[in-house]
């Protein structure tokens, strides 16, 4: 008898993606190819002979079959792609929120790693790592004409082994030569603080941790403020792009006494998953008045936490755009420990809405200036800009998405400043405090 479990994951931790993985085994049934199909397969392989014998160097076998793959897959969509042994494993690790490393958050740009922010009480971030460094050397060796996978390969090691960056910082007039010691990382899913009276919780991103972390949050808040102090509370997920769909359910679960909270609908119109609230007296945070924040960085399964809260009336959500990241990848077992990531659903949150290259629409739009460094850089962050993505049924031309940007300094966030000032009734709009009577439910 086969187990078969299903691990429903609506993010990327790398990325802005919505997927579903099945651990099992390897490969199932498809439906018969006609004969042109095994035609072209036919010259598939001819193709690939020839390459193998001809080409002007000698080609790698498996780099060949990979780049194979992965050209039909990424001409599907944007988030269909071959994973390798080492990829699938990688993903895997990232759930779980804990993983070896230096303790950075990185992308590729200009040819070189750029830190997107080093991680609270990391190597990295002890060593002297900050926010826009760029890497130039890892270990003495150049990264220009490294991927951004095999840089990432070169950082991580085993845990108390030093591994020297070569740093390019804004201000400073010479590299800056850092080591760093690996260590094992422990991503908080949920960092939270107390602001007076105001409860403010982040949800970085949604890994196993995360709904344990966000009841902790809930748990310390509630014992440093008493509950007649207590105004509110924030949540931010802004710059989330995503991660395991169960922690989002939970989540919304957490702030809800009822309802539905997302549907996934596949290609066969009967293929529809439900996922509701557990029904109950009162939230976790006894009724008390939240406001959601997002932006353009807020992807997949936080845009199901704000979608159905905004939708159960539940929050008021305030910020800009969020990506518009609304369909579901299925991570299928291959041979060697590689795995398919496969487009096979759309999310729908529970008014019925596609949030796909729309996005969640803030109650209330506040703008995030940028800082005089980084105007005239575009930061906007958009499903409905990436090349090839699933158009969406609500869809339109305004598109998805909007500036990805928050500012490392509380007294510059105008909208965390706005929600507070919301929450202490020191702003007023039609949309706060929300009515649950009048949520938008999916008939």
């Amino acid at each position: 008898m086969m187990r078969k479990l299903s691990l429903l994951i609506a993010g990327a931790l790398m990325g802005a993606s919505a997927m579903s993985l099945v651990y099992g085994a390897p490969g199932s049934a498809a439906n018969a190819a006609g004969s042109e199909t095994y035609k072209q397969l036919a010259i598939f392989g001819d193709i690939f002979e020839r390459v193998r014998a001809q080409y002007v160097t000698p080609p790698d076998d498996k780099s060949l079959v990979e780049n194979a793959i992965n050209g039909m897959l990424s001409s599907l969509d944007p988030h269909s792609s071959y994973m390798n042994a080492e990829q699938a494993q990688d993903m895997r690790v990232q759930t779980k929120g804990e993983f070896g490393g230096l303790g950075i958050e990185v992308t590729m740009e200009n040819d070189l790693v750029k830190v997107i922010t080093p991680i609270d009480d990391t190597p990295a971030a002890k060593a002297g790592v900050l926010a826009g460094d760029y890497i130039a050397k890892i270990d003495g060796e150049e990264v220009r004409g490294l991927t951004l996978n095999d840089a990432v390969d070169k950082m991580r090691g085993l845990v108390n082994t030093p591994i020297k960056l070569t740093i390019l910082r804004q201000g400073a007039d010479k590299p800056i030569e850092l080591t760093v010691v690996r260590d094992i990382i422990k991503v908080k899913a949920v960092k939270f603080r107390v602001e007076n009276d105001i409860g403010y919780m982040k949800i970085t991103s949604f890994t196993e941790k995360t709904y344990d972390d966000l009841e902790n949050a809930i748990d310390t808040i509630k014992k440093q403020v008493p509950d007649d102090k207590l105004k509110g509370y924030v949540l931010d997920l802004r710059l989330n792009p995503g991660g395991l769909l169960d922690q989002a359910v939970s989540v919304s679960d957490a702030f809800l006494k009822r309802g539905e909270i997302v549907s996934t609908r596949g290609r066969d119109p009967k293929d529809v998953t439900r996922f509701d609230a557990k029904p109950k007296q009162t939230d976790d945070i006894n009724g008390k008045p939240m406001i959601v924040l997002v932006n353009g960085g807020s992807a997949s399964a936080s845009e199901i936490v704000a979608g159905a809260l905004q939708d159960l009336r539940r929050v008021t959500v305030v910020g800009t755009q969020s990506f518009g990241k609304g369909s579901v990848q299925t991570i299928i077992p291959l041979g060697e420990n590689g795995a398919l990531r496969l487009t096979t659903a759309l999310y729908y949150t529970p008014s019925g809405k596609s949030i796909q290259g729309k996005g969640i629409t803030p109650d209330i739009k506040v703008d995030q200036p940028l800082p005089p460094e980084l105007q005239g850089r575009d930061l906007t962050r958009g499903e409905s800009d990436l090349k090839g993505h699933i158009k969406g049924a609500d869809e339109s031309k305004t598109g998805s998405g909007s500036a990805a940007y928050v500012p490392p300094d509380p007294k510059n966030d105008l909208q965390l400043i706005y929600a507070e000032q919301l929450l202490r009734g020191q702003k007023t709009d039609p949309s706060f405090p929300p009515n649950p009577e009048k949520a938008v439910l999916n008939q």
